[in-house]
């Protein structure tokens, strides 16, 4: 029987590998007993391998060991000055703060001369220059800059913005006619480049409207000017309205002739320069753009000299005078009894823009009744109430008002028409049946309830 070797007791072996082990590596101690297949030499190709594997790495632990060994015998040679040790090597102790580098490069001079490095102010004896304070710097202090002025800063608008922002502003204008809070409120816009398109946009929202509105429009136009805009601005922006007018046209038939009138009254008030009609000379191409420039052109020759055209909008709006929308009524209903025309009586009188005077047409139509002949006065002037009571035109209280004016001054109408009562009350009695006055209205005039006859010799109702 084969007797057991053990391996780590065989010291005599070439490689040395047991005594390693007997050095008091004992860790693989179990691990690496060979078995009785090992000893007797019979290697299987796997068992080969990892034994050689196993040598490999014995070799380099021996290897790392001896390397930590020889170094701390170095360091402690160090400290007792033994004279072996290299001094220039890059672990010498000594060279510590050296700041030569420790790759054995360089000449161990400071950086940048000493002025470099995080931190560093710079070199001794260096001077520096003073600088200005910068406002993005996070360090910089505003109170410490002296006076300090806050301004505000309006973003320039655009040209979707500024029609969003300016059309509430010229509606409003319509409403109250009061150009210096235009003024104002225009200020506070920082309009820019695109200050003329104000004017554009006025004449524009005009054309749509009445002719109040555009009469409000030139004054505007005219006090603008000084004021933040010049007269290149207006003539860029009657520039741009020509150059729309193939699209304003579209709601707006009559917009060739409006804005030739706009601008005739334009430069008649010196907001338009004097050549603005000349620089067009032979050089428009479009028909609408001919026909508003020949319809300026028309109507600044009628005047000998250049003046203000203020009657070029018409009559319209309250601010005219009572006197003169008076007359105008009388014309309106003079007119309507030759012509017999509702639909031209009615556009006259919307043209006039005072509603809360439509009392003053009902007085006026009684009153041409009272002092006409015949029943065809009475019959017309009942189909004109009765029109304009049923679209609206005529509100209920602007025909009661109407109706008792007459009532209140019929004493002194009596004075000038003896037959005024009887055909007063003839009057009212057809207006009630077509439903133009209340009951109410018909049973307060001051000639019902007398006694009436009719006269053969004068064919009429005369009151006893």
């Amino acid at each position: 029987m084969t007797a057991e070797v053990n391996p780590r007791s065989d010291a005599s072996r070439p490689d040395g590998v047991f005594d390693e082990q007997a050095d008091g590596d004992s860790s693989y101690g179990d691990e690496e007993e060979l078995s009785e297949a090992e000893v007797n030499g019979a290697w299987t190709p796997q068992e080969k391998a990892l034994h050689e594997a196993r040598l490999k790495a014995k070799a380099k632990r021996r290897l790392r060991r001896t390397s930590s060994r020889e170094s701390g015998r170095d360091s402690v040679s160090e400290a007792s000055g033994d004279p072996v040790a290299d001094l220039t090597s890059p672990k010498s102790k000594l060279h510590t703060n050296d700041r030569k580098s420790r790759m054995g490069k360089g000449r161990g001079l400071p950086k940048k001369g000493g002025a470099g490095g995080k931190g560093v102010w710079g070199a001794a004896g260096m001077v520096y220059e003073m600088e200005e304070p910068d406002a993005k710097d996070p360090n910089y202090d505003e109170s410490s800059q002296g006076n300090t002025v806050y301004a505000t800063v309006m973003p320039e608008l655009e040209e979707q913005e500024l029609e969003k922002t300016v059309s509430p502003v010229v509606k409003e204008y319509f409403e109250h006619g009061d150009t210096k809070e235009v003024q104002m409120l225009l200020k506070e816009l920082n309009l820019g480049k695109n200050k003329f398109k104000v004017s554009s946009l006025a004449v524009s929202l005009s054309l749509e409207g009445k002719a109040s509105h555009r009469e409000l429009t030139s004054r505007l136009l005219s006090d603008l000017m000084g004021k933040g805009m010049a007269e290149q601005d207006m003539a860029r922006a009657f520039d741009k309205v020509l150059m729309e007018l193939p699209d304003l046209i579209l709601d707006t038939p009559e917009a060739p002739q409006m804005l030739g009138q706009f601008i005739a009254r334009a430069i008649a008030d010196h907001a338009l320069p004097l050549d603005f009609l000349d620089r067009y000379k032979g050089m428009v191409a479009c028909d609408h753009a001919r026909a508003a420039l020949d319809r300026a052109a028309v109507l600044l020759s009628m005047k000998r000299e250049i003046v203000r055209l203020d009657n070029v909008w018409g009559v319209g709006g309250g601010q005219r005078p009572v006197k003169h929308l008076i007359k105008e009524m009388n014309l309106l209903l003079k007119e309507y009894l030759v012509s017999g025309e509702v639909s031209e009586a009615e556009r006259c009188l919307r043209d006039l823009e005072v509603p809360h005077f439509h009392h003053e047409l009902v007085y006026e139509a009684i009153i041409m009744v009272l002092e006409s002949k015949g029943e065809t006065a009475i019959q017309m002037m009942v189909k004109l109430l009765k029109a304009f009571w049923e679209m609206g035109l005529i509100t209920l209280d602007q025909m009661n008002r109407g109706f008792q004016r007459v009532y209140t001054e019929l004493p002194e109408i009596n004075l000038d028409v003896p037959h005024a009562h009887a055909i007063l009350e003839s009057f009212v009695e057809l207006c009630h049946q077509e439903s133009v006055i209340t009951k109410q209205l018909r049973d307060t005039c001051p000639s019902r309830g007398r006694k009436r006859f009719v006269s053969e010799g004068d064919g009429g109702l005369i009151k006893t």
